[in-house]
């Protein structure tokens, strides 16, 4: 179940360096007590090898790597005898709590209130179905619109920037290339960027302007096997500024 694409893009990491990442993630529960040097010696590197790969994670070594990936090794070890009734049972409330009025109005002032340019929405995969939703409902109010995909043509961007004056994109990791690429040439275009990711920190929430997190209780289920709360939230969290705007005070 666990997929370490999303967790290792952009890093540039070596096939020895996936190789430790993956025993790492193998013996979670028992790695913290092995420690460097055994670490290294079970797969056949050094210890400046373990540590350099954890440099290149973001972490300041082992130990951070370790309490770091831990709880998300452990959401993706999905169990449906105990976990079945999870989504019956979850506070759903406290799921958007990050969806604050203060967020709702700054999407409003500068994606809804725009009445001349274009607002470019972008996605691939999974995500890609919930970014369509909302260029949909972008039109249904009467903004002008763009949505794209990873199979559409780079010009397809490229060709209107001069026309786009919000964009938005949706990423479950937060750190699809395709999506990080896209929204690194909007900001350099000055355009308003707007990214709906999970709540952990990635790279596309950490470039884009407006951050919408959003829960993802499988943070390392790249595939989208297990039941997830991450895109349904997405659409919740776009309605609550959508009900915020339509709102008579902001009229």
């Amino acid at each position: 179940m666990i997929d370490l694409s999303k967790l290792t893009a952009g890093k540039k990491l070596t096939s020895l360096e996936k190789e430790i990442l993956q025993y790492f993630i193998q013996h979670m529960d028992t790695v913290q007590e092995m420690g460097v040097r055994t670490v290294a010696k079970e797969t056949f590197t050094s210890p400046a090898s373990v540590i350099r790969l954890s440099k290149k994670l973001g972490y300041s070594g082992f130990t951070d790597m370790y309490y770091s990936l831990l709880p998300l090794v452990k959401k993706a070890e999905y169990d449906p005898e105990t976990e079945g009734s999870s989504l019956l049972s979850a506070d759903y409330p406290s799921l958007f709590n990050q969806t604050s009025p203060e967020l709702c109005q700054q999407f409003i002032d500068h994606v809804l209130l725009l009445k001349q340019k274009y607002i470019f929405i972008y996605a691939t995969g999974f995500s890609q179905i919930a970014a369509e939703y909302i260029y949909k409902k972008l039109l249904v109010l009467g903004r002008k619109a763009i949505f794209a995909s990873g199979s559409d043509s780079v010009g397809v961007f490229e060709n209107n920037l001069d026309d786009i004056g919000a964009m938005i994109v949706v990423s479950k990791s937060g750190e699809t290339e395709q999506v990080y690429q896209k929204l690194k040439k909007a900001v350099e275009a000055e355009i308003y960027t707007v990214a709906f990711t999970k709540e952990a920190e990635n790279r596309i929430g950490s470039l884009a302007e407006l951050n919408i997190k959003v829960h993802d209780a499988h943070q390392l289920d790249d595939r989208n096997m297990l039941p997830n709360f991450f895109f349904p939230g997405v659409l919740f969290s776009f309605e609550l500024i959508i009900e915020q705007y339509l709102n008579p005070l902001n009229q």
